[in-house]
């Protein structure tokens, strides 16, 4: 069964991450085909507009911790010391680059957001062009309270400095209503009507002609580049290695393999356990 989904509805293209029993979870193969689906919608001239959406309760909860946390030893986020920073860089390079075929899409991509889109969701969602978002929806980054740094950085290029900071300074999800009023997504509406809003805008989009919608991005989107893109995203995905090799992320690596990674990230969450003294809070002498 494919990670994802590729289908052409008219002039609509559709990806559809299909993890569904586990939340469209992050596994090795789910960054690669996703930038082949994008392939697929960009080599085909007869779409003009990418709809993107995740199967089942959610649209990403971004890594698949019981893999790459939970599992005792190493897996593709975490290697035995002595660590190796460049081995740990070439692997989240690698994802970074492969999120970021939506942004270097040469057609528009309107990212649909149902359930939650948190972590690594939230970074396939962030290099979308327009984001549409359920009222009740959840989006945040919540492994830079230990154990991870958003890889593309695109929080601050949507949201400016001081937002983006309380937004990883905290690890905060927010919902679908707080996203739009602080320019994070386009638009949040009631879950029953988030359907309905993608495909009239998909429907909009997509009666304007390819190299049109190819211009206008590519406009835009050297824009944000200039401001030093690629190199902020070289700094974040090193830091996000470091944050999984720091004590306190070593130690969260071992929490999750001792009491399950759900009880590890609850406490990452709630701020109940110090990682730098590797105790929960009220243990403290």
């Amino acid at each position: 069964m494919s990670s994802v989904l590729y289908q052409r509805d008219g002039r609509i293209g559709r990806i559809t991450l299909n993890r569904p029993e586990v939340m469209n979870a992050i596994d090795d193969e789910l960054p690669m085909e996703l930038a082949d689906c994008v392939a697929r919608a960009n080599a085909d001239e007869g779409v003009h507009v990418i709809v993107l959406s995740g199967a089942g309760p959610g649209f990403c909860a971004g890594y698949d911790l019981q893999y790459y946390a939970e599992a005792a030893g190493t897996a593709s986020g975490t290697q035995e010391m002595p660590w190796d920073p460049m081995k740990d860089y070439a692997f989240m390079m690698r994802n970074t680059e492969l999120f970021m075929s939506l942004w270097r899409s040469y057609r528009p991509v309107l990212c649909k957001i149902h359930g939650y889109a948190v972590a690594g969701g939230s970074d396939i969602a962030l290099c979308s062009d327009l984001i549409v978002m359920a009222e009740d929806a959840q989006i945040g980054y919540m492994p830079v309270r230990v154990w991870g740094c958003p890889t593309t950085a695109m929080w601050v290029y949507r949201l400016g400095p001081q937002r983006a900071k309380r937004m990883l300074f905290t690890g905060d999800k927010i919902d679908g209503r707080e996203a739009e009023r602080i320019g994070l997504v386009h638009k949040a509406v009631p879950a029953d009507r988030l359907d309905v809003e993608v495909e009239a805008l998909a429907e909009r989009i997509s009666t304007v002609p390819v190299n049109q919608l190819m211009m206008q991005k590519l406009v835009i989107n050297q824009a944000i580049e200039a401001m030093g893109m690629h190199q902020t995203q070289m700094f974040a995905t090193m830091f996000d290695g470091i944050t999984r090799h720091s004590p306190e992320g070593i130690h969260f690596k071992q929490r999750a393999e001792q009491l399950g990674w759900k009880r590890a990230v609850r406490e990452r969450d709630d701020g109940s356990f110090d990682w730098t003294a590797n105790r929960p809070f009220d243990e403290e002498e």
